[in-house]
């Protein structure tokens, strides 16, 4: 007799995958799940199918909502996100459908009412690969039609974005270009009765898609809508009427209750001013918009995939082309939120001191905690299209960037919470040393005397009559320990099996601040410690390099120079 707790992690499994993978599972698949999961059941293989396959069954005949419904029901815990470790680079992107070379247009419609994030990054990202592996156009579109919550600052900051991750576009254009098409189309529904004007108050309206009735409003004629349509554009106030779609106020997809098509917004808007104050929604705005665009092949994020039937439907009421739907996962890093509802918080509040803070996942907090646009691309790339929610901890990405900045990062000696040592018997006014271990950078000339600074770490472990090794410079037999250290000069390469550390001259440091980004959430907590900052002092040769250059500070990790008096720990 098959356990009943078996039973219920069969079910889970399958509906699960179901739901991340378009609303339907395969027998096969389950199978190899519960086999990897339960190894003793290979035994029982005939009996666990049977039950695998009644299962499935039930599964792919429930509706993707009905399927979400269940598991947020009774297995919640199925639609956490999961850690994704790093993953070997992917050959490139599964084939489109229905695809043909030189004839499929992408689009990437980020909306201005916030600065770009690591999600946007793969969005755009996929699209631009798409075209290119399709010899294809890309479109950027700024989706610009809710003056409420957009801004110039954002839209120059998409572009500035967009621009450092080296992403081209073969056109570039706005949403609210195209206003006029979409009140000649939403005028077109009013007069086809596939749309009509809604004056119930808010909450009626709620209340009634969740029971599933429809309003009094939905009955009146194509005069009263096209005259309470005139009205919106000059007498309505915003929230006193809508525009909605007739759909199906019975639809088990909630999308399709008679969705809003149009609302009132008295926002100027940062380009058009006060041209315009019915405004379409998301639904409205996408779908002409990718019909009218040529775009073959609509990516978004999975959130919007109860929203697939909509955009099919408005474009069937107007008789116009649809594009293909696909649907990826969101992309976050373990930590750190992308939601603006959760940072402008944290900036108003003095926790973050700007977008461009290296705790935040944003591309200016990435770039300048030197993050390489080419080591995002990569990284992205390796995730695949699954729709499945992940949370990648921010070492997979390091994983990546590593690659691009190791060996262009030149080696420099930095000391933290320093010591003073004195050596005595220096041969030496100077030293060469190596800007890179392998390849050939260069060297640079540091002037020396008798006086150093070491590091505390390494302070701490040297005793009294011991030999250290100074990086590039030679052996120093130990006389001396305490709140200052004193040794002799014992020449060059001696005992193998010896302490090696850096260490700054003293004669020309240069003090810095060596700003430290940590994980910026614990949980559902801010971390008050995710922020730490070191005096530390380096050698004169960083006041040569630029602003932005990575650097590897030697047994601490890579940096990025921020200032002349600031760098900023980038990862081991």
């Amino acid at each position: 007799m098959m356990d009943d707790e078996i039973k219920k992690e069969i079910r889970k499994m399958a509906l699960q995958n179901a739901f991340e993978y378009g609303g339907q599972t395969h027998d096969k698949i389950i199978l190899g799940k519960i086999l990897g999961s339960k190894p003793e059941f290979r035994t029982k293989i005939k009996e666990i199918s049977d039950v695998i396959s009644e299962t499935v069954s039930s599964v792919n005949q429930l509706s993707s909502e009905e399927q979400r419904s269940e598991i947020e029901r009774e297995f919640p815990e199925a639609l956490k996100p999961k850690e994704r470790a790093v993953e070997k680079e992917e050959a490139g992107l599964p084939e489109l459908p229905g695809a043909k070379h030189g004839k499929v247009i992408t689009r990437f419609p980020p909306e201005p009412n916030g600065y770009p994030h690591i999600g946007h990054a793969k969005a755009a990202i996929i699209n631009s690969e798409y075209a290119k592996m399709y010899g294809g156009k890309f479109i950027l579109r700024m989706d610009d039609t809710n003056p409420e919550t957009e801004r110039m600052e954002y839209h120059a900051a998409i572009k500035v974005g967009l621009e450092w991750l080296g992403i081209e576009f073969d056109q570039v254009k706005s949403t609210s270009d195209d206003m006029e098409i979409f009140y000649e189309k939403g005028i077109r529904l009013i007069n086809s009765g596939k749309a009509y004007v809604c004056t119930c108050k808010r909450e009626d309206i709620s209340k009634n898609r969740r029971e599933r009735k429809a309003c009094k409003c939905s009955f009146e004629d194509v005069e009263k809508n096209n005259k309470n349509w005139n009205k919106m554009n000059e007498r309505f106030k915003p929230g006193e009427a809508i525009v909605r779609f007739r759909g199906d106020m019975k639809a088990d997809n909630a999308v399709m209750r008679d969705p809003v098509l149009f609302r009132i917004i008295d926002e100027r808007h940062y380009t058009l001013g006060d041209k315009y104050r019915i405004w379409p929604s998301y639904d409205m705005a996408v779908a002409i918009e990718d019909s009218i665009d040529g775009v073959t092949h609509a990516f978004r994020s999975k959130e919007f995939e109860l929203r697939r039937e909509l955009i099919d439907a408005i474009l069937d009421a107007l008789g116009m082309r649809k594009p293909h739907q696909g649907f990826f996962s969101r992309l976050e890093f373990k930590g750190m939120p992308i939601s603006k509802r959760v940072i402008k918080p944290l900036i108003e509040e003095g926790k973050v001191s700007w977008y461009d803070d290296p705790r935040l996942p944003t591309l200016e907090a990435l770039r300048r905690r030197g993050i390489k646009p080419e080591a995002i691309r990569r990284f992205i790339m390796s995730l695949g299209l699954t729709k499945a929610n992940t949370l990648a901890p921010f070492d997979a990405l390091e994983a990546f960037n590593r690659r691009f900045v190791d060996a262009s990062s030149k080696r420099l000696f930095m000391t933290s919470h320093a010591k003073k040592l004195t050596v005595n018997n220096l041969p030496l006014t100077a030293v060469e040393i190596p800007n890179h271990p392998v390849n050939d950078m260069g060297k640079r000339r540091v002037e020396i005397n008798s006086h150093f600074y070491i590091s505390g770490e390494d302070a701490v472990a040297i005793k009294d009559g011991m030999q250290i090794r100074l990086l590039g410079l030679g052996d120093v037999a130990i006389t001396k320990i305490g709140s200052e250290f004193e040794g002799n000069f014992v020449g060059e390469g001696g005992t193998a099996d010896i302490p090696k550390i850096q260490w700054v001259s003293q004669k020309n440091a240069h003090e810095i601040k060596m700003i430290i980004p940590k994980t910026l959430f614990e949980g559902e907590e801010f971390n008050e410690d995710s922020l730490e900052e070191l005096d530390v002092y380096t050698e004169p040769h960083y006041l040569q390099l630029k602003e932005g250059e990575e650097i590897q500070f030697v047994r601490f990790g890579y940096c990025r120079k921020d200032s002349q008096s600031q760098a900023i720990f980038t990862h081991k």
